[in-house]
């Protein structure tokens, strides 16, 4: 079974950027092959690792729960809906050399989805199969996960800036995580943007009065900024960029 790392944090915080280059660290330590589900719906991971996508599964769920309302369906004659969704699915999933991308999406109608969700979650488990790593880049909460719509989560990373209200965001989003039924091997809290790579007193306190357990702490730097002001994917920062750097020790301390 392939490992579950669900990464979640209050929009804004970096969460994106982090999931891209997690994903870019078990691609140079040769952990692949490895599957990245952009499941927020603001979320950016494609360009954060440099692919474009055309269809996401929210686009296919739109498109089936549609088609059951109208007279004139895109299901060809001869085609049931179960295979109509799973021919979609497999055209949704971006191949490339190292990893593949499945990026969610959502939906803009109204109605229950409960049958799309249901076959999306048998989808992704049966394509989960082929992959050592399932890397989730996560919405604020982790309610969807815990419909059934991906595999039971391993490890979750916590991600939030360096302030009072985002540890607090995590920190309510860690309460949440027994009540979804979730049951990770570990929970940890990853700071991001500290200035100078440190955290002072007050944030200190408020990680351990949210009882929450830390993993490191990434640094506040101006190549991030560069890189996304240009449009460039920030999973091809240099070797010896700080941000690179102190999260890629972080990860090894996970010992994925």
């Amino acid at each position: 079974m392939p490992q579950t790392i669900a990464v979640a944090g209050k929009g804004g915080v970096g969460k994106t950027t982090l999931t891209g280059m997690l994903i870019q660290y078990l691609v140079d330590k040769k952990k692949g092959p490895i599957l990245a589900v952009d499941a927020d719906a603001n979320s950016n991971l494609n360009e954060v690792l440099g692919v474009e996508v055309d269809m996401t599964l929210g686009d296919i769920r739109e498109e089936i729960a549609k088609a059951e309302l109208s007279d004139k369906s895109p299901i060809p004659v001869g085609m049931s809906k179960q295979d109509y969704a799973e021919f979609k699915f497999d055209s949704a999933l971006v191949e490339e050399d190292d990893y593949d991308l499945l990026v969610m999406g959502h939906t803009q109608g109204k109605g229950c989805y409960c049958f799309v969700n249901g076959l999306l979650s048998t989808q992704v488990a049966r394509h989960s199969q082929g992959y050592n790593y399932i890397v989730v880049d996560n919405e604020a909460g982790m309610e969807h996960i815990s419909r059934g719509i991906l595999p039971n989560v391993d490890i979750v990373i916590l991600v939030s800036d360096c302030s009072r209200r985002g540890v607090q965001a995590v920190g309510r989003i860690a309460r949440l995580i027994p009540e979804c039924g979730l049951k990770p091997k570990k929970v940890g809290l990853i700071v991001n943007r500290a200035p100078g790579g440190f955290l002072n007193d007050g944030i200190q306190e408020e990680i351990q009065k949210q009882e929450l357990t830390l993993l490191g702490v990434v640094p506040q730097d101006e190549g991030v900024y560069e890189f996304d002001s240009a449009g460039t994917p920030t999973t091809e920062l240099p070797s010896d960029n700080p941000v690179r750097l102190a999260l890629y020790k972080i990860i090894d301390s996970l010992e994925l």
